[in-house]
């Protein structure tokens, strides 16, 4: 008989788990730029300062191993989500001070090391807790709550933001009503998981020497693979326009037609952008995955690719037209459509380049490097914005979706070996 503190059904965990590993990072990297602009930081700030908080995720792969080392996963998760909550909740008393710009950024910034730590945590604990069996059973489950906890964050959490705000004409309260759930939810998360979480036999600190040695010899082997040049620059400039465009696209959304905007009021925005744009990303990635499993990557790379790039002309039509703003939601759901059909291909990549003993962190490397060709473009994105316009920021978006599709015919063979 299963002792249920070393075993419990992981439907008890998985999801909770996973909602918790979405919601930090929606709320820091999306909510945090409508949050601003709606506060009356300009664009060019918004962008520079939120893409620093991509950089817990890029340099997350080396702290992974104290993770490992200090303390075990289940009292990371717990720990983790302990601060959050108090990261969250000091956000929310900046708002109302007048250096709420720089308090709440900091305390983001906390956020955001705390949230890649948790994600460490976690997966390293749903590896740990769960047999290989239920790992492939529930690999589905939990990438669906992740993407749940974005609905919530971007869609609900803002649409109930701008009611507050309509309701009260206050926005510094209605966000600070809204951070103060997000901490409160976060306590009740690390509530519920004191008691469920089971206690792995495998999940003990380890006393490891030689250590530091086997961390050199995974970053030695990764720099050495393949066309390990080409293999960078495909992930660094396949998502150039998109870093750029994710940005300024609330902002967009947001400002008034005499601004060059679509207009739309925060709860709009939380319908169009953090709702069904999310729901059309979630059935994009399916399909994206469903094509590549039916037949194979080589085939449906440069459909996909395109699927994935071409919709950013969408918003080129909606800066230079102004339609109506009923247009705004199938626009923006047919390109978040494609960004999640065409972003398959980029994780299939992703997956066949690690390989080896070192498969696991070869990925967490990957994705390191992934983040910050993220976080790179989003530096100059409100600054080129305020510039030269939206009309002609989107144009140049769309012309810079080019050098990450001219990197895929040189990418090594190995990463198209399952085809």
């Amino acid at each position: 008989m299963n002792d249920p503190r070393v075993s419990r059904n992981p439907w008890l965990f998985v999801p909770s788990l996973y909602f918790a590993e979405g919601l930090p990072y929606v709320l820091i990297n999306t909510v945090s730029v409508i949050l601003y602009k709606k506060m009356g930081v300009d664009n060019a700030a918004i962008a520079f300062w939120t893409s620093w908080l991509y950089l817990p995720w890029v340099i997350k792969m080396f702290w992974g191993p104290l993770v490992d080392l200090r303390s075990t996963k289940r009292t990371w998760i717990l720990s983790t989500q302990l601060t959050m909550a108090l990261a969250l909740f000091f956000v929310a008393f900046s708002l109302s001070t007048a250096g709420f710009f720089y308090l709440s950024l900091i305390a983001f910034v906390l956020a955001a090391f705390v949230s890649a730590t948790y994600d460490i945590a976690t997966d390293g604990f749903y590896m740990l807790a769960l047999t290989e069996q239920d790992q492939a059973f529930f690999v589905g489950l939990r990438s669906g709550f992740y993407r749940l906890a974005m609905i919530f964050g971007s869609g609900l959490l803002v649409y109930v933001a701008g009611m507050i705000e309509v309701r009260t004409g206050n926005i510094p309260q209605s966000w600070t009503m809204v951070l103060t759930t997000g901490g409160g939810i976060f306590l009740l998360l690390a509530a519920y998981h004191f008691f469920v979480l089971p206690y792995p036999d495998s999940d003990k600190r380890r006393e490891t020497r030689g250590e530091t040695a086997s961390f050199k010899e995974v970053f030695t082997a990764y720099f050495k693979q393949e066309k390990i040049g080409v293999l960078v620059a495909f992930i660094l400039l396949y998502r150039l326009g998109e870093a750029m465009l994710l940005k300024l696209v609330s902002p967009f959304l947001l400002d008034g037609r005499t601004a060059g905007g679509m207009g739309l009021t925060t709860s709009e925005v939380g319908l169009v952008y953090g709702t069904v744009g999310i729901i059309a990303l979630v059935f994009g990635g399916i399909l994206g995955g469903w094509l590549i499993s039916r037949y194979g990557l080589a085939r449906c790379t440069w459909p996909l690719v395109i699927a994935m790039h071409l919709p950013d002309l969408f918003f080129v039509y909606m800066a230079w037209a102004q339609p109506q703003v009923w247009m705004t939601y199938p626009l923006v759901a047919l390109e978040q459509f494609g960004y999640g059909m065409g972003f398959t291909v980029f994780t299939v990549y992703l997956m066949y380049s690690a390989e080896g003993k070192y498969k696991t962190s070869h990925y967490a490397i990957s994705t390191g490097i992934m983040a910050l060709g993220m976080m790179l473009p989003g530096l100059l994105a409100g600054w080129l914005q305020q510039k030269i316009g939206y009309t002609a920021f989107f144009l140049a978006v769309s012309a810079l979706t080019i050098p990450g599709m001219l990197t895929i015919p040189f990418l090594p063979v190995k990463s198209k070996k399952r085809d």
